[in-house]
C-alpha cells in the first residue's frame, strides 16, 4: 500500500478549449474583464475583489512599480548589458535584491503590525502597543520597518496617499493606526522625523486587507518587476550601464593608478 502523499493543487486545469484558474473560465470570465491587479487578488484570495478592494490592491501595487536608479534597477541593467540574450535573467537578478533594505520591508513592516495585534483585543491602547515596539527595537538595535525614507521627508508622498485611498475604501483600521503611532512615538525617541514610508503603508493597508505578512513581499515581486522591464526598455535606446561600469571602475581605483 502506498504511503505517498496525494499531490493537489487547486489553482488551475485546462482541456483542450478550457483553462479554469480559480473557478473561472479565464477566456470568458476574465480577458477583458478584470486588471493584473484583479488577476493577483484572485491567485492571493480565490475569488474577485469587490471594487474597493480593486481599487486598493492596485494602488499598493503601482505604488512602488518605479524608484528610479535603485540598487535593484542598477543591476538589472548590468546584468543586461552582460547578458543581453536573456532579458529574464538581468529581471531575476533585479529581484533577487528585494530584501529587508529596498522593497521587502514591506514584509517586515506587515509582519510587525500583524504580530503586535495578533489576538489583543480591540480595546487594548495602542499607544501602548506602539511604546512596546519601538523598545523593543531600540533594545535590539534593529531599524524599524515602514518608518523614515533617506529622500522623502518629512513625508513620503506616496504613502500619504495610499493612506488616503485607504480611507475613502475602507481599509483604515487598528493596523494603519498603528502604523501612524510607531512612526510617532519612534520620531520622538530617536529626535527626528521618521515618517511612515510607503512601505510601511503598503504593510499597514495590507494588513487592514487580510493579506498574511508572508505574501507580502510578493506584491513587491510584481510591482518592481513591471518597473525593470521598464529600466531595460530604456536601457536598450538609450544605454547608461556601460558608462556606470566605467566610471565606477576609475573612480574605484584611481588611488591605484600611478598615472594620476
Amino acid at each position: 500500500m502506498s504511503t505517498s502523499k496525494e499531490l493537489r493543487s487547486d489553482i488551475a486545469w485546462s482541456t483542450a478549449d478550457r483553462v479554469v484558474v480559480k473557478g473561472f473560465d479565464l477566456a470568458k470570465d476574465l480577458l477583458g474583464q478584470i486588471n493584473l491587479g484583479d488577476m493577483a487578488f484572485i491567485e492571493i484570495f480565490d475569488r474577485l475583489p469587490t471594487s474597493d478592494e480593486s481599487v486598493m490592491l492596485n494602488a499598493l501595487l503601482v505604488s512602488f512599480v518605479e524608484h528610479g536608479l535603485t540598487p535593484s534597477a542598477l543591476v538589472t541593467r548590468l546584468t543586461y548589458l552582460g547578458a543581453p540574450e536573456s532579458f529574464q535573467a538581468a529581471i531575476a537578478a533585479g529581484i533577487l535584491g528585494l530584501g529587508t533594505v529596498f522593497v521587502g520591508t514591506v514584509e517586515g513592516s506587515a509582519r510587525m503590525l500583524q504580530e503586535a495585534l495578533e489576538g489583543v483585543p480591540s480595546e487594548e491602547p495602542l499607544d501602548t502597543i506602539a511604546k512596546e515596539i519601538v523598545a523593543r527595537h531600540r533594545q535590539a538595535n534593529q531599524k524599524i520597518p515602514g518608518i523614515g525614507h533617506p529622500i522623502h521627508k518629512p513625508i513620503d508622498p506616496r504613502a500619504e496617499r495610499l493612506l488616503e485611498i485607504a480611507t475613502d475604501c475602507g481599509f483604515s483600521g487598528r493596523y494603519v493606526q498603528l502604523m501612524w503611532l510607531v512612526s510617532r512615538v519612534a520620531s520622538e525617541h530617536y529626535s527626528k522625523t521618521l515618517p511612515v514610508n510607503v512601505t510601511g503603508a503598503i504593510g499597514a493597508i495590507a494588513s487592514e486587507m487580510a493579506i498574511p505578512w508572508n505574501v507580502c513581499r510578493g506584491l513587491g515581486v510584481i510591482a518592481r518587476s513591471v518597473g525593470l522591464i521598464g529600466h531595460i526598455r530604456e536601457e536598450m535606446g538609450q544605454p547608461i550601464a556601460r558608462e556606470i561600469w566605467f566610471r565606477t571602475e576609475a573612480e574605484a581605483t584611481r588611488h591605484l593608478r600611478p598615472d594620476l
